[in-house]
C-alpha cells in the first residue's frame, strides 16, 4: 500500500486536471438546469482527492530516497523526448503546499464568487493551475518545465481576463500575458542553448554535468542569462515586475494562487537550475544584482501605494528577491525555505484583505479605517499574516531569513545590510497598511464593513492554524537550525529590524501626525508612488519602438508591397484594355502587325552585323 501511494503519486496532477475538464460543461451553459455550482464542487472534491494522496505520500516517503518515473513521449530524427518526474520529499512536499493552498482558495471562492457569472470558468482555471504547478514539482526535465510554464503563462492571461467586459481587466490580463511572455522568450533560447552544450534537459543529469563541465564563458554566461530571465518574469522581478500588479484585477481567490504559489514556479525552476548557474561567476551576480534591485525597490514603492491589491503584489516582488539572492548565494535549502513561508503568509494576507474587498466600496486604503471592531477575525490573520513575513520568531520567516543571513555574513557582508534593510521596509509597509484598515476611527467608506460569511472565514482560520503551527511541523522534520548553532547577533538584529519598523509605522499611521504623511521632497514621493516611472519609461522606450516599427511595416506593406502589386494589376488592366480597343477585326491589319514584327525581330538579330558593316565603311 505504501509503495502503491507513493508510486502513483504522479497522478496528483491528474486529479486536479480531471476536475477542471469536468467543470468545462457548466461554463459556457452547456448544462444549465443545474446552475453553476456543480463545477466547483466537483473541483474541490478532486482537489482534496490530490491533498489527500500528497499528504499520504509525503508521510511515506519522507527520509527516503528519491524515485525516478520516465514517460516515452516523442522519438523521431535522433531526438528522444522522455517525461522524466522524481518522486522526492521536497516534490511532494511541495504539491502538499500546492493542493492545500488551492483547496482553500477554492472554498474562500465559493463565498466570494457565490453570485458570478463566471464559476464554471473560474474553477475550471483553478483545476488547470493545480495540475500544472503540480506537475512542476515533479517534472525533473527543463524542457518539459519550460512547456508547463507556458501552459501557466496562458492559465494567467485567462484567469485574470475572467471578467472580460471590463476595459481594465482585459488592459490587465493582455499587460500580464505579455510581459510574461518576454521572459519565455529568453528562457526558451536558453533552454535550446543549454541543449546543445551538455545534450541532456535531465536536472539530475544536469546537475552532474555541470560538476565537471569544461565551457566556453562567454557561451554559458550568454545561455545562463537566459535562463534567468524566464524566472524573472515568473517571480516579478524588476524589470519584467509590472505584470503581477496588472494581474490584480483578476478575482481575489485566483490572487491567493498568484501571490502564494504561482510567482514561485520561477524560484522552483531557478533552484533546480542552480548548479549548471554557478557555472558563470557573471550569472551568479546578475541573480544577486536583480534581487537587491527588486527586493529594495519594491519594498520602497510598497509603502507610497493606497491600493490594497498594489501594496501586497510589491512586497510578494521584495521577498522573491530575497529568494534571488539565497539561490545567487547557492542556498538551495533557505530560498525553499523561504518560498514556504512567503506561500503561506501571503495567501494569509490576501484572504485578510480579500474580504474588505468584497463588500467594501474602495480599495483605497486611505478612505478605510477603524475595521478592528467590525472585523476582528480578519484583521488578526492580518497581524499573523505580517509577523510570518517579517523576521519575527518564532514563525517562519524568521528561521529563513536568519538562515540567509548566516549563510552569506562571511561571503557577502553588504547583503546582510540589504535582508536588514528588506526585512524593515516590509514592516513598515504591512504595519502601515494594517494601521490603514483596521486601526483608528471608521470613516465613511467602512461605516458598514462587517466580517464576511464562514465560506471566507473557515479557509482564513484553517491557514492562520497552519502558519503558528509551521515552526513546530519544521521542527519536527529537522528542517530548522538549530538555536545552538545560530548566529545570535544576526538574529537579534533581524529582530530589532523588525520591531523598528513596526514601532515606526505605528508610530506614524496611529498618532496624531497630519496625514497623509508627506516626504520632504516631493519628486521623491512621486518616484515612489508611481513605481519609479517604470511604466511611462516602457511607453517612452519600449512601447514606442514597437508602435513606430509597427507603423513603419505598414507602410511599407501599403505602399511598397501592395503598390507594387497594384502597379502590375492596373498595368495588365490598362494593357487589355488598349488591345481592346486597338484590335480592327481586318485581316490586313493582323497581316501587317506579323509582318511588323517579324521585321523588328529579323533587324534585332541581324543588328551586330549591320553594325560591323556600318563600321568598316566608316574606318
Amino acid at each position: 500500500m505504501i509503495q502503491f501511494l507513493i508510486g502513483t503519486v504522479w497522478l496528483v496532477p491528474c486529479y486536479a486536471l480531471i476536475g477542471g475538464l469536468l467543470a468545462i460543461p457548466w461554463s459556457p451553459g452547456v448544462i444549465k438546469k443545474t446552475g453553476s455550482r456543480p463545477a466547483g464542487y466537483v473541483n474541490l472534491f478532486m482537489t482534496f482527492l490530490s491533498l489527500l494522496h500528497s499528504v499520504l505520500a509525503f508521510i511515506f516517503i519522507w527520509n527516503q530516497p528519491p524515485q525516478e518515473i520516465f514517460i516515452p513521449w516523442l522519438s523521431t530524427a535522433g531526438l528522444n523526448l522522455t517525461i522524466a518526474l522524481e518522486i522526492s520529499a521536497v516534490s511532494v512536499g511541495a504539491m502538499v503546499v500546492i493542493t492545500g493552498l488551492n483547496l482553500l482558495a477554492q472554498i474562500f471562492a465559493v463565498g466570494y464568487m457565490e453570485m458570478d457569472w463566471g464559476w464554471g470558468r473560474f474553477y475550471s482555471l483553478l483545476g488547470l493551475f493545480e495540475a500544472g504547478l503540480s506537475a512542476l514539482t515533479l517534472c525533473n526535465d527543463l524542457f518539459f518545465s519550460y512547456v508547463i510554464l507556458e501552459i501557466l503563462t496562458l492559465g494567467t492571461y485567462l484567469l485574470v481576463g475572467l471578467w472580460f467586459s471590463q476595459p481594465l481587466v482585459v488592459t490587465g490580463a493582455r499587460d500580464a500575458f505579455l510581459t510574461k511572455r518576454v521572459g519565455d522568450l529568453f528562457l526558451l533560447m536558453g533552454v535550446l542553448g543549454l541543449w546543445t552544450l551538455s545534450g541532456t534537459w535531465d536536472y539530475t543529469e544536469l546537475a552532474a554535468w555541470a560538476s565537471n563541465a569544461e565551457v566556453n564563458p562567454t557561451v554559458i554566461t550568454l545561455v545562463g542569462l537566459a535562463l534567468v530571465v524566464g524566472p524573472m518574469g515568473k517571480c516579478a522581478q524588476f524589470p519584467l515586475h509590472l505584470w503581477l500588479d496588472e494581474a490584480m484585477e483578476g478575482p481575489v481567490p485566483s490572487t491567493i494562487l498568484r501571490n502564494s504559489v504561482v510567482v514561485a514556479s520561477g524560484a522552483w525552476v531557478l533552484i533546480k537550475l542552480q548548479p549548471v548557474l554557478t557555472l558563470s561567476p557573471v550569472v551568479s551576480s546578475f541573480i544577486i544584482g536583480v534581487g537587491v534591485i527588486t527586493s529594495v525597490g519594491a519594498s520602497l514603492i510598497a509603502i507610497a501605494q493606497v491600493d490594497i491589491k498594489r501594496c501586497l503584489s510589491y512586497s510578494v516582488s521584495a521577498y522573491m528577491g530575497l529568494v534571488f539572492i539565497a539561490v545567487g548565494t547557492q542556498q538551495d535549502e533557505t530560498a525553499l525555505l523561504l518560498v514556504l513561508a512567503h506561500a503561506l503568509a501571503s495567501a494569509l494576507l490576501v484572504m485578510s484583505t480579500g474580504g474588505i474587498i468584497w463588500n467594501s466600496i474602495t480599495q483605497d486604503i486611505t478612505q478605510l479605517g477603524g475595521l478592528w471592531k467590525r472585523r476582528p477575525i480578519s484583521g488578526l490573520a492580518f497581524i499573523v499574516g505580517i509577523l510570518e513575513l517579517i523576521a519575527f520568531p518564532p514563525l517562519g520567516s524568521f528561521w529563513a531569513l536568519v538562515k540567509l543571513a548566516d549563510g552569506i555574513w562571511k561571503t557577502y557582508p553588504p547583503l546582510v545590510g540589504i535582508i536588514l534593510v528588506v526585512n524593515t521596509l516590509t514592516a513598515i509597509s504591512l504595519t502601515r497598511e494594517f494601521c490603514l484598515i483596521f486601526g483608528g476611527k471608521a470613516k465613511p467608506m467602512s461605516e458598514r464593513s462587517p466580517e464576511v460569511h464562514w465560506p471566507m472565514i473557515m479557509p482564513m482560520m484553517i491557514l492562520f492554524g497552519v502558519v503558528l503551527h509551521l515552526p513546530l511541523v519544521l521542527q519536527s522534520l529537522s528542517l530548522l537550525p538549530s538555536w545552538a548553532t545560530l548566529n545570535k547577533d544576526l538574529a537579534l538584529l533581524l529582530m530589532w529590524s523588525s520591531i523598528f519598523g513596526c514601532s515606526i509605522s505605528a508610530v506614524i499611521y496611529l498618532g496624531n501626525i497630519p496625514k497623509p504623511i508627506r516626504l520632504p521632497w516631493q519628486p521623491l514621493q512621486d518616484l515612489l508612488a508611481y513605481d519609479f516611472y517604470t511604466p511611462k519609461i516602457y511607453r517612452m522606450t519600449i512601447i514606442f519602438s514597437v508602435d513606430q516599427l509597427s507603423k513603419f511595416a505598414d507602410m511599407i506593406d501599403r505602399f511598397i508591397v501592395d503598390g507594387l502589386v497594384n502597379f502590375v494589376g492596373l498595368f495588365s488592366l490598362l494593357g487589355g484594355e488598349g488591345l481592346k480597343y486597338s484590335t480592327t477585326g481586318q485581316t490586313q491589319f493582323y497581316n501587317f502587325t506579323v509582318l511588323l514584327g517579324v521585321s523588328i525581330l529579323c533587324a534585332w538579330i541581324t543588328w551586330p552585323f549591320w553594325k560591323v558593316q556600318f563600321l568598316s565603311l566608316m574606318f
